[in-house]
This record gives C-alpha cells, structure tokens and sequence, in this order.
C-alpha cells in the first residue's frame, strides 16, 4: 500500500462526526482513505479509560500506522457526546492528555487533538509532532 494515502482518526462512534472530521482530514493531510477506529468518547477513553481498551486503541492504530502508511493521527471530541457528557472544558483537557498518551505510542506521525463544535466544524486543539 503506497504511503500518504491514509490518515488514522480516533473518533467516537457518533455518525454525526464521522464526516466532518473525515472530511477535514482529508483535506488537512492530502489523503484519499480515513482508518476510522471508533469509541463511545475516545477521548475520555484514551485519557482516563480501562488499560484493556487503551491497548485495544493502539493495536487498531498502530495497524494503520505501519500497514496502511497512515501520515497523520487525530483523536476527536465532540459537542453533545452520549459517550462522554462532560463539559466542552473538560473534554479539551481530556483531548490534550489523550495526545500525550498517543503520541507515547512512539509513532512516527504527527498526533492531533481535534473538537467538533455544535456546527460540526473541526477545530485544532493540539498538535504533537511526529516522534524521531
């Protein structure tokens, strides 16, 4: 599979942000094909989950990652998640942790928190660079 056709996103399972973060990705990075690895509230999980669907989380991204070329990962949080009702504070904290945790995977792309706005527009929370 030729590098620079995928980009990896950790979103939740809600149909509602599938698209639009999609979307976004494609435009950002250039790619043609979104691995789409979905959660109730990734970034709650990611940030505060059981170590079992941390590491279930990493297999399916690392999958990308190495066999797919994916260029680049995000972890999505959303407006009105049933998965993970917080507040919008709460869950850029939680974005912002779950980056740190990705990019602890040692993955040599660059790792993206993104929130999706009650408009569905992606905004960039953070942004990691890609591990040497």
């Amino acid at each position: 599979m030729p590098a620079g056709r995928f980009a990896t996103a950790v979103n939740c399972m809600d149909g509602r942000v599938q698209e639009p973060v999609s979307r976004w990705m494609k435009d950002r990075f250039g790619v043609e094909y979104i691995d789409s690895v979905t959660e109730p509230g990734p970034d709650g999980v990611l940030a505060f989950g059981k170590t079992a669907d941390i590491e279930s989380i990493k297999k399916r991204v690392t999958i990308s990652v190495t066999t797919h070329g994916s260029v680049a990962v995000a972890v999505a949080g959303h407006h009105d998640c049933a998965g993970n009702p917080v507040s919008k504070e709460v869950h850029l904290d939680q974005l912002r942790h779950a980056v740190d945790i990705v990019r602890s995977w040692m993955l040599p792309v660059p790792v993206l928190g993104l929130w999706v706005d009650e408009q569905w527009a992606v905004e960039v929370v953070c942004e990691a660079e890609p591990n040497a």
